[in-house]
Parts: C-alpha cells; structure tokens; sequence
C-alpha cells in the first residue's frame, strides 16, 4: 500500500498531532517490550525443545528396562502376580499434581509427581520372587517419574508455541502496520500544518498590502480635499476660477512660497 492509504483519517490540528506521537511513542515502547518478551519465549522455548530430546531419548531404555523387568517377575512370581498385587494396594502412593510457571507473562501447566503414604506392599510376593517384584515396581516408578516430566515438557512446549507465534503477530504488527501508519499520520499533519502556516503568511501579506493601499488612498484624498479646500479660497480672495487658482497653488509650490490668505 501507498503511503497515503497507511496514514489514519484524521483532522490535520496541533492537537491531533500530539496525540498521534503519544500513540507513537506508546507503540514504540509496546513494540520493544514485546519483542524482548518474544526473545525471552523463544529462549525458554528451545531449553524445553532440548529437554524433550534427551527425555524421549532416555524413556526409550527405562520403558525398555521397566518392560523385562516385569516380564522377569512374572516368571519368578508366576502370572497370577497381577491378582497379588491388586490385593495388597489400598491407595496409589505415586500421585500427579499439577501448577503454574511464569515465563515472561505466559503461565506455563507443570507436571509433578509425589509420593503419599507409606508402601505396604513390600512383602508381595515374598514366599515367590518378592525381590524381583520390588524391582519391578522401582523400574516402573522411574517410568512413570520419566512420562510425568515428558508430560509437563510437552504440554509447555505447545503452549509456549502458541504464545510465540502470537507475540510475534503483535510484534510484526506493530513495527509492519502501526508504527509506518502513526509516522505517516504525523508526516502528513506536519505538511499540512506548514501549508496552513504559508497561506495564513500569504493572507496576512495580503491584508497588510491591501491597509497600505487603503492608507495611502485616504491620505491622497486627504490631501486632495484639502488642495480644494484652499484653492476655493484663492479662488475667492483673488477672483479667480478654480483651475487657476489650482496653477496659482502649483505655481507658488514649485518656489517654494507662502500663501497668505
């Protein structure tokens, strides 16, 4: 778009021209401050994007242990270990719990995981593979440990996307739409107050001119009336018509002379 079709439709006044650079200066601090807030997310970003890598890299040998570790219970236990285990477990002992993290404005879901209670399982199993059951169930605990903390990377990793790719429409906003329209605004007020400025010049000049002219105007008739005035009078002491008495005056003018009435 042109420059004329990005400015705002706005009376051209000083008062106008002072709000526009209030917005302009409000978008100018707007513009970098969301830009810091997009580097910051950014960064956060990319630490959380690393974390997910070795997480996923790691969960794959820990569900790789937790799987055989299981498949090496049941063939000391026997299979009916699953019917034990349920028998021997009142409440979960491992639980989820979940809270906020503030990064830069953005609130970020974290996962977390605690233990409640006391285990009182420890002696399943114990007539038949007790110890390999109790590893079983270390191994799984990790797994779960791992799936938690993969669980809360993941869910802030989507979340700070979304709030990236927002903050940084805001922030080409400002700098591609806002910022050139509020500076062409000020521009073309600017221009328009100077233009004002030359035609008030231009009509104060004119009006001057034209009092001058008045003036001298008056003054010549002035002067005329006042030339009547006395040859009327010559005109009468010396008995003379009026245009003589008109080149009389001239006359005594050109040297210089006294009229006396």
């Amino acid at each position: 778009m042109s420059g004329q079709s990005q400015r705002l439709n706005v009376v051209p006044t000083v008062t106008v021209l002072g709000v526009v650079k209030a917005r302009l200066v409000g978008a100018t601090r707007g513009h970098a401050l969301l830009k810091k807030k997009s580097d910051a997310l950014t960064v956060q970003f990319r630490q959380i994007l690393k974390k997910i890598v070795s997480t996923k890299e790691s969960m794959g040998d820990i569900m790789k242990t937790s799987s055989f570790a299981l498949t090496e219970a049941k063939y000391v236990a026997g299979e009916n270990i699953k019917h034990i285990v349920l028998e021997n477990v009142q409440n979960a002992s491992l639980k989820v719990r979940s809270r906020q993290e503030n990064v830069a404005g953005v609130k970020l879901p974290k996962f977390e995981y605690f233990t409640e209670g006391d285990t009182k399982n420890d002696l399943t199993g114990l007539a038949r593979g007790g110890q390999q059951v109790q590893l079983c169930r270390a191994a799984y605990v990790k797994a779960i440990e791992v799936l938690v903390e993969l669980a809360s990377l993941q869910t802030s990793f989507l979340t700070l996307d979304e709030a990236i790719k927002t903050t940084n429409r805001r922030v080409n906003a400002l700098e591609n739409v806002v910022k050139p329209r509020l500076e062409n605004t000020i521009s073309y007020i600017k221009g328009e107050l100077d233009e004002l400025e030359r035609e008030d010049f231009f009509r104060l000049k004119k009006i001057q001119g034209y009092k001058k002219r008045e003036i001298e105007r008056q003054l010549a008739s002035s002067k005329q009336f006042a030339e009547e005035q006395i040859a009327g009078k010559v005109s009468l002491q010396k008995g003379i018509s009026i245009n003589a008495a008109h080149n009389f005056l001239s006359v005594a003018a050109e040297k210089d002379e006294d009229i006396i009435f």
